[in-house]
């Protein structure tokens, strides 16, 4: 893979689980909110009415958007770390100063994958439903979890191939 604004060759990580996924995952949503946005200021332009529901929606994708490149990012090593810091340390040290940080980011995001589990059920029991579009809030919420483990899941993929020297 090329990064042609920066003018380096960067190696994808040998993943068993495709990186296309995520990637062609945050395409489509990235038309859908063009395709949304488009035509919100069309309409408002032609008639004075405004797709304002669609608000709802778009906030929905956005989020989502965010998930999926995160899960891309984590495999790919970009989680958060202090790099001017890491980067210093000897190369005994910083090894495992990385895979601590990993497997903290990893405990985490693992933690939040069982808290919006039991939020999208108690939105689905409750019967919660949004204020714009009135539609239940655990068609928006179930896809957290979901993408919250597959978050955890590149995380560990990314600690696995750390401790087989492979990155």
């Amino acid at each position: 893979m090329d990064c042609e604004a920066c003018g380096e060759q960067t190696k994808s990580p040998g993943t068993r689980v495709t990186l296309k996924i995520e990637e062609n995952v945050a395409g489509i949503i990235l038309a859908v909110l063009a395709l949304i946005t488009f035509a919100n200021v069309v309409v408002r332009y032609l008639t004075n009415f405004s797709f304002a529901f669609t608000e709802e929606f778009s906030i929905f994708l956005m989020v989502i958007m965010t998930l999926v490149g995160s899960s891309s990012l984590m495999a790919k090593g970009g989680h958060l770390n202090i790099s001017f810091v890491v980067d210093r340390l000897p190369e005994k040290v910083r090894r495992p100063v990385q895979l601590s940080a990993l497997g903290i980011t990893t405990f985490c995001f693992f933690i939040m994958g069982l808290l919006s589990t039991r939020m999208a059920w108690d939105e689905y029991r409750y019967e919660v439903t949004s204020p714009g579009l009135g539609v239940p809030t655990w068609i928006y919420t179930i896809w957290l979890p979901i993408l919250f483990f597959a978050i955890t899941g590149r995380a560990v993929g990314k600690m696995i191939r750390m401790r087989r020297g492979e990155e």
